[in-house]
């Protein structure tokens, strides 16, 4: 374990906060004050405390619930044995069935060999049965005893450039150390970025990976994905399965992007119509929001936020020393050979690209909400028209076959329930055409 992190796991708990802002409270409140947010325990949440408190009796002494997020649930556990706090995660319920615990065990052994000083590590995992007699996949890492980056720019919005870029250059690291071993993390966002001694520690590293690895494809249909929307590299948004450690540095591009502007690169109303944005709209300039940046790192965001993965850093230590280099002055400023000018992240691309990326525009105008498009689908009706849009032959490049993707999807998506129409799956049905 990381100085870091002992000195982190070492600390007596700090005053209880907020799950969903992050922000003190007191420690009989029934509510947030600051974002109205409910404190009180669900009965699932004290039915399934009770079930761990029994299944760990003597291991793990359970306090309260840390936060909630679309994986599972965080719980403050005391560890008996070497008298020091925890984090104890537990998976939502559905993920056992399709994962398996023996290959979810398998990837976590992976994730647990990393051993970095910005890199939050495990320290147990494992299976726990609940109530209802289903297995609960969980995992146990260390306690830090600070805040998330989340929670510190609820408060401050915008970060001071030093500090911002400080703490850029402790994910980048944690990412190149990672990325070398073959880890991609999948899910950079500032609630994964944990704050300590000013030093940044990045969290659930490798968990993704692991749930992904284990059962990604079957992990969609129970409304759950991997990533966060508003962070997503564009390959990773459209669903391409061959991802690497490029897609965490666009990740990380977009949460300096949000310390420095205060705001994330795209924004939009529904996840769709932000990632039609992302695949669509222009990579925006940093220094429209904050004039006072260096001109060194607008071109290193600008280049993070490449749409196509091999316009960006090919690693992350490019990037950390993209963050450090700035051109003596009087100089013409060029990026390192090795890693693709910014500009060529913005170069005009092929008409059938355009055309494409204002369809996908589109179909996001059209107000479909999230929940529609992660909802289970229920049986169609009998004497149902059923439909299926098949793959595009794009024309272009690399970013017209991303966008074709995006298009596929959501126009699946719209035409599903759309005047007695009902999409089935093109796989089946490009599969029934060849005869197989």
């Amino acid at each position: 374990m990381s100085d870091v992190t002992q000195r982190a796991a070492a600390a007596e708990p700090p005053p209880r906060r907020c799950p969903s802002c992050g922000r003190p409270v007191a420690a009989d409140a029934t509510f947030c004050h600051s974002c109205g947010a409910s404190l009180a325990l669900s009965a699932r949440d004290v039915q399934l405390l009770r079930r761990l408190a029994a299944a760990f009796a003597g291991r793990y002494v359970f306090e309260r619930k840390l936060g909630q997020g679309g994986m599972g649930t965080v719980y403050l556990a005391q560890d008996l044995k070497l008298h020091r706090p925890v984090a104890f995660k537990v998976l939502r319920p559905e993920i056992a069935p399709l994962l398996g615990v023996q290959r979810f065990q398998r990837e976590i052994a992976v994730v647990s060999t990393l051993q970095h000083p910005h890199i939050l590590t495990l320290h147990d995992s494992g299976e726990v049965v609940d109530a209802e007699g289903d297995p609960l996949l969980y995992y146990v890492m260390p306690y830090v005893a600070g805040e998330s980056l989340r929670a510190r720019l609820e408060r401050e919005k915008q970060l001071p450039l030093s500090d911002a870029l400080a703490l850029a250059r402790d994910v980048a690291s944690a990412l190149d150390y990672a990325h070398r071993r073959g880890v991609v993390h999948r899910d950079i966002k500032p609630e994964n970025i944990l704050l300590s001694e000013q030093q940044a520690i990045v969290a659930d590293f490798g968990i993704a990976r692991a749930v992904g690895n284990a059962g990604g494809d079957r992990l969609t249909e129970t409304g759950m994905s991997i990533g966060t929307p508003a962070y997503m590299s564009p390959e990773q948004s459209t669903g391409e399965g061959d991802i690497d450690g490029r897609s965490d540095i666009y990740s990380l591009g977009c949460v300096l992007y949000e310390m420095l502007a205060g705001e994330t690169p795209y924004t939009g109303r529904t996840a769709q119509a932000l990632i039609a944005k992302r695949l669509s709209a222009p990579i925006p300039q940093l220094r429209t929001l904050r004039e006072e940046l260096p001109p060194h790192i607008e071109r290193a965001v600008q280049t993070s936020l490449a749409k196509v993965p091999a316009d960006r850093f090919a690693t992350a230590a490019q990037f950390l020393a993209a963050l450090a280099t700035e051109a003596p002055t009087g100089t013409r400023e060029t990026a390192p050979p090795s890693v693709a000018p910014a500009a060529a992240a913005a170069r005009p691309w092929p008409r059938t690209a355009w055309l494409a990326a204002a369809a996908a525009v589109v179909v996001a105008a059209l107000g479909l909400g999230w929940a529609a498009l992660r909802a289970p689908r229920a049986p169609p009706p009998t004497g149902a028209l059923r439909v299926a849009v098949l793959p595009f032959a794009p024309h272009g490049g690399e970013e017209a076959k991303q966008l074709s993707g995006a298009l596929v999807n959501l126009l699946g998506t719209v035409l599903d329930g759309a005047g007695g129409l009902h999409t089935v799956d093109v796989a089946a049905v490009l599969t029934a055409a060849r005869g197989e």
